[in-house]
């Protein structure tokens, strides 16, 4: 796993990168139209990343090769965190989608694939971008649209979806869940029934990388959440084994946030005392 900037992209990449959790997504969130015409068993993660470090914090991205109408293509998935940068969001995937054809020309490749652009956001405020490249110009007259390029992105917006509309593999369920609720007043009050979809998966060896990788992001999430917080939930839904794997894990990651968290206020405490200090010899 690469260096994250924020929970929201660590969890995002934990979950998308995983390949039938990543091509059961595809298939249900994109259009029938498009889905129809996706070969799910072609799908593969892409290393790639396009998202320069100045906007890292609004966004993550993850690109998957997939076979389209039976030819070669790409899936180019953003996830936005934060409003700030919306507006500009069609603008930003047409940087996006050249980088993914450089890449490809510079393997010598031609014709260039179709790159189908999709958003999943989960901010605090509507979305209120364009849905295209040309909402973004001022409207040129119908005889110059043949000059200017232009496409759309497929949205899906965590606040139009009903819980009961979110479905699909365990993995995926649970992270939008995540997502859609992360920021608003009643998140914490969501945990517990998120945390019983992923039953199936602590049966799993397999699965406990992401039972760890949800633990991380709800303990960076949930202001103030203690480990005691989980012991209902754990006794009621697993065997005593697996609720007291699931409690020590919780109180590795507690432990690891309390320490993280100790380390940065002595650098910042070390930061200001050399601010103050060179204040005072100048």
């Amino acid at each position: 796993m690469e260096e994250v900037w924020n929970p929201h992209d660590r969890l995002f990449k934990e979950i998308w990168s995983e390949r039938e959790a990543a091509a059961d997504f595809l298939s249900r969130y994109l259009p029938e139209d498009v889905s129809g015409l996706l070969a799910p068993e072609s799908v593969e993660l892409c290393k790639d990343s396009f998202v320069t470090a100045d906007l890292r914090e609004y966004f993550s991205d993850l690109l998957y090769r997939v076979s389209i109408g039976g030819r070669d293509g790409y899936l180019y998935v953003l996830l936005e965190h934060k409003t700030w940068p919306a507006p500009l969001t069609p603008f930003q995937l047409l940087g996006y989608i050249k980088g993914i054809w450089d890449l490809h020309l510079k393997q010598g490749k031609l014709p260039l694939p179709v790159v189908i652009p999709v958003v999943l956001y989960h901010g605090r405020d509507a979305w209120h971008a364009p849905d295209s490249l040309l909402g973004l110009l001022e409207d040129p007259a119908p005889e110059l649209r043949l000059y200017v390029p232009d496409f759309h992105y497929h949205l899906i917006d965590l606040s139009n979806y009903g819980d009961e509309e979110i479905k699909g593999h365990v993995l995926i369920r649970a992270g939008m869940l995540l997502f859609k609720y992360v920021f608003r007043p009643d998140y914490a009050k969501r945990i517990p029934g998120i945390l019983r979809l992923l039953r199936e998966l602590v049966e799993k060896e397999t699965g406990m990388q992401y039972i760890e990788g949800v633990l991380r992001y709800i303990f960076s999430t949930v202001e103030d959440m203690g480990v005691e917080e989980l012991k209902p939930i754990v006794s009621e839904n697993l065997s005593k084994q697996k609720g007291d794997w699931i409690m020590t894990l919780a109180e590795k990651i507690k432990n690891e946030g309390i320490q993280q968290g100790i380390q940065q206020g002595i650098q910042q405490g070390l930061l200001e005392g050399i601010a103050a200090l060179v204040e005072l010899k100048f």
